[in-house]
């Protein structure tokens, strides 16, 4: 459980924005505001990934990538939402091809407001993120995985 907690591992996902919070996102990684002072790494594979950060609204032609990234992450794994475009479209809810918001496609954990989103609120974000994966990866270690028996009667 303490993993975690030391080396959590983001991946970092532009649906379909603006490009303000992904700027902000890429922020938090500068000595300015050292997200990695919590052992946070940013990563390009959905495989060793820990917390799917996510910028934009969902559009029909990023819907089965969204899926397919979040598919790939391993459990326990933490969602965060970054931004008003993230939670509903923001300003581009109403064009022709935004589906909406990530939770229309896959669950989320963590929403970060703003338009664009400060980095404060980026690593605070994610450090509600952390506290979240820790009780997903104590919850998994508490349930009991049935023994399994030879079949009777062979």
């Amino acid at each position: 459980m303490a993993f975690f907690k030391k080396s959590p591992w983001l991946l970092h996902y532009d649906a379909s924005s603006c490009n303000g919070c992904d700027i902000e996102v890429l922020a938090c990684l500068t000595p300015l505001y050292d997200v990695e002072r919590f052992g946070c790494l940013l990563t390009g594979d959905p495989k060793q990934s820990d917390i799917f950060l996510i910028t934009g609204g969902v559009n029909h032609r990023n819907i089965q990538i969204i899926k397919n990234l979040y598919d790939q992450m391993p459990e326990p794994k933490v969602v965060v939402a970054i931004g008003i475009c993230a939670y509903s479209g923001g300003v581009f809810s109403e064009c022709y091809n935004i589906e909406g918001g990530v939770a229309s496609v896959i669950p989320v954990d963590v929403y970060v407001p703003g338009c664009a989103a400060k980095p404060e609120s980026i690593i605070d974000g994610v450090v509600k993120a952390l506290g979240i994966l820790e009780a997903k990866q104590a919850a998994r270690g508490k349930k009991q995985i049935p023994a399994v028996t030879e079949a009777q009667g062979a």
